[in-house]
């Protein structure tokens, strides 16, 4: 027996020696147990070969199957352990959140310490709805295009005019008779093509509105009529969504922050009631100083890109007045009114009644 333990001990270690796979060094190993089983098989009891061997088959067969049964248990918890630990995920190679390129495009925001990396990429990551691409929309969107927003969507279903030129610096000479929301597209994708420019060529409706409101994050209203002004603010407040109102005529622009989901009043809580006709003119009818909606429209992009990344202080519950003609800006503080039909215990009353 010791003989043929010493001959496996042999074929397992010049195996080794030889590095050759461990089931090759296994199977010549089985091949001599299995040559010895065939031998005391085959030979006659009180061989010399048998009593060399062991004497018996059935110590062979005994220890084979030990042996058996033992790889199989090593391999069965083998199989186990290598199921109950965690394998080794490759790690994710995530993009990078700026190219090159727009971190030298955007350096001087990521230098401010208001905004950094950080803001720069809540910029990246928003959705604005510019509602109306005139004299208000035009800078708005040309600077959130600059700013790196990185979803702007446009509504408007006029056509740029010769006499838009005067102010809406979105548009351009040979871009006379487009519509302004391809016009605007234009020019943003110009300024800036790291950006998704979304234009809605229609009349916004109180019908669509609520779909059309969900998919942004931040409303800025540049429309020149107070039908749409009441209804924007209408959906946005239902929606609890933050509204950017602006307004001007002749050479006095306003300008504020709506967010009663933030305890902030809402347009109608600070403009309970509609001006009579011909109290305050459009642009059409009395005129308006050229770089007035600059002005105004750049102070929108201004509090949209504080809202969004969280610096300084916004107009929230601030209503800011400046007047041109004398170079005059000032700020008042604006309350939510309890009885409001929009976003106080007015509203309540109403979808109860």
């Amino acid at each position: 027996m010791i003989l043929v333990l010493g001959l496996a001990a042999m074929v397992w270690g010049l195996g080794a020696a030889l590095r050759a796979p461990r089931a090759l060094r296994l199977g010549l190993i089985g091949l001599l147990w299995l040559a010895v089983i065939t031998l005391h098989s085959t030979l006659p009891d009180g061989h010399p070969l048998r009593m060399a061997t062991g004497e018996d088959a059935r110590i062979w067969v005994m220890l084979g199957i030990l042996i058996a049964l033992s790889l199989v248990y090593r391999r069965g918890l083998s199989a186990l352990r290598a199921k109950a630990s965690p394998k080794a995920q490759p790690e994710e190679t995530k993009a990078p959140a700026f190219r090159p390129v727009e971190l030298d495009r955007y350096s001087r925001h990521i230098m401010l310490r208001e905004i950094g990396g950080a803001g720069q990429r809540k910029l990246k990551d928003s959705k604005v709805l510019v509602i109306g691409a005139g004299g208000l929309g035009s800078p708005a969107l040309l600077y959130l295009a600059g700013a790196g927003v990185g979803v702007i969507g446009v509504v408007d279903d006029d056509m740029v005019d010769g006499s838009n030129l005067q102010r809406q610096i979105i548009h351009a000479d040979q871009r006379i008779g487009m519509p302004k929301v391809f016009s605007a597209e234009t020019a943003m994708r110009a300024l800036n093509p790291f950006i998704e420019v979304r234009p809605y060529h229609r009349r916004l409706t109180e019908a669509d509105a609520g779909t059309l409101f969900a998919d942004y994050d931040l409303i800025l209203d540049g429309t020149d009529n107070f039908d749409t002004r009441y209804m924007v603010n209408r959906i946005a407040a239902k929606l609890g969504m933050p509204l950017i109102t602006g307004a001007i005529t002749q050479w006095e622009g306003q300008l504020s922050l709506f967010d009663p989901a933030q305890n902030a009043p809402c347009y109608e809580c600070v403009f309970p009631t509609r001006p009579a006709p011909g109290m305050v003119p459009s642009c059409a009818e009395a005129g308006v100083a050229a770089p007035l909606p600059g002005i105004i429209g750049a102070m929108m992009a201004m509090e949209a890109v504080k809202h969004i990344t969280g610096a300084g202080e916004t107009l929230r519950g601030r209503l800011m007045i400046h007047d041109a003609l004398y170079a005059e800006t000032r700020v008042i503080a604006v309350h939510s009114r309890a009885d409001c039909p929009v976003c106080g215990h007015g509203a309540a009353q109403v979808m109860h009644s």
